[in-house]
């Protein structure tokens, strides 16, 4: 693939430099940089101008793709990284030399900065993800082989063995389903995240249905569910636009939670109100609290308990029946809806989640 003509003049050259939006160097026949736009002056710094490339870009990779290009070999890409205070950031840069036909011994080269820092940090989501889960299978797995291999051997002839071993079978096979149910539900939300639900919910009957649902097993371990509501709130008016499968799941996760984690006979109490949204979330909000007294969460766990499969005791969260996705599922569903959700904790004074979402300002 030619370039431009080595003759092109060099105003012509930077300014469509200057019109690009990516980094872009032109550097001379003589190894120095002619020219930075301005997103590479913005990258690099404007002393760059006028000093070889050699000391500008010191990138071993990138330096012999360059002087390749300038030496007649074809247009090819490298790799550029830089180190920030926010981290590390990586660019692919596309190198062409600027000639048609033979061109002089060594050419004009023309560089192209693209940012892909968000594609190795997919990467890397995607190859964390593709682990965690193989971990997660693998346990149950191991398990389940084990007993069948037991049950097929020495405990063939002996019923209680049988008995105890696929109850613990089942109960693997259940964490398996679980996890795979998860695992869809995250997916389907993932895929629906941009696209904004549009029917009117009332949200305090919502939250009735999941007090409803969940009321049986609270009672069962001793735990008082309540739902309240701001004095200056009129029930019947807390509408919304969203999906209510999905918010029902959002509360339904963070109700059970609050009952797992919260411990027995422990209130858990979920509070509606409406307030005035702050930042990027303006306008009059509906804000439900759910609130557990159990231990609380230590502070250095909080910024990370959307993350898939984090967890803050892996063991207790296995024992109770938890994914490590539910959490993850929970963010996701607020963000299709516009919403935002805070987790507010302290060793030994409970835990409080916190769901805001625009509320429906014609209710009526």
């Amino acid at each position: 693939m030619a370039g431009a003509d080595t003759n092109m003049p060099t105003d012509l050259i930077n300014g469509a430099m200057d019109a690009v939006p990516d980094p872009m160097l032109l550097i001379d026949t003589g190894g120095e940089i002619s020219h930075a736009n301005g997103a590479a002056v913005a990258l690099m710094g404007d002393w760059i101008i006028g000093r070889s490339h050699d000391a500008v870009l010191r990138q071993p990779a990138l330096l012999a793709r360059i002087e390749a290009v300038r030496a007649g070999a074809p247009l090819g890409d490298a790799r550029f990284e830089r180190s920030e205070q926010a981290g590390v950031t990586e660019y692919k840069v596309h190198v062409t030399a600027l000639t048609s036909g033979q061109g002089p011994p060594v050419r004009r080269v023309m560089l192209h900065f693209t940012d892909i820092t968000h594609l190795r940090a997919a990467e890397e989501i995607r190859r964390d993800f593709v682990a965690n889960v193989s971990h997660e299978l693998k346990t149950p797995l191991t398990a389940v082989l084990g007993f069948i291999e037991t049950l097929r051997g020495p405990a063939r002839t002996d019923p209680d063995a049988q008995a105890r071993f696929l109850g613990i079978m089942e109960e693997e096979a259940r964490r398996m389903n679980r996890l795979v149910s998860d695992l869809l539900s995250l997916s389907r939300v993932e895929a629906e995240e941009r696209q904004r639900p549009n029917k009117s919910i009332d949200l305090h009957t919502l939250l009735k249905g999941v007090l409803a649902a969940l009321r049986p097993a609270a009672e069962d371990a001793g735990n008082d569910l309540h739902l309240t509501c701001a004095a200056d709130l009129d029930p019947t008016q807390a509408h919304l636009q969203g999906d209510p499968d999905q918010l029902m799941q959002v509360f339904l996760n963070l109700t059970e939670n609050a009952l797992k984690y919260g411990g027995p006979d422990k209130p858990v109490r979920l509070h509606l109100s409406r307030v005035e949204g702050r930042g990027l979330l303006r306008g009059p909000v509906l804000q439900v609290d759910v609130t557990d007294e159990g231990p609380g969460i230590d502070s250095l766990h909080l910024p990370r308990l959307t993350e898939r499969f984090y967890r803050v005791d892996a063991h207790r969260s296995r024992e109770m029946g938890g994914t490590g996705l539910g959490l993850a599922i929970v963010k996701h569903i607020v963000n299709r809806h516009r919403g935002r959700l805070k987790i507010t904790s302290e060793r030994g004074q409970g835990s409080t989640f916190t769901v805001t979402l625009p509320a429906l300002s014609d209710a009526t």
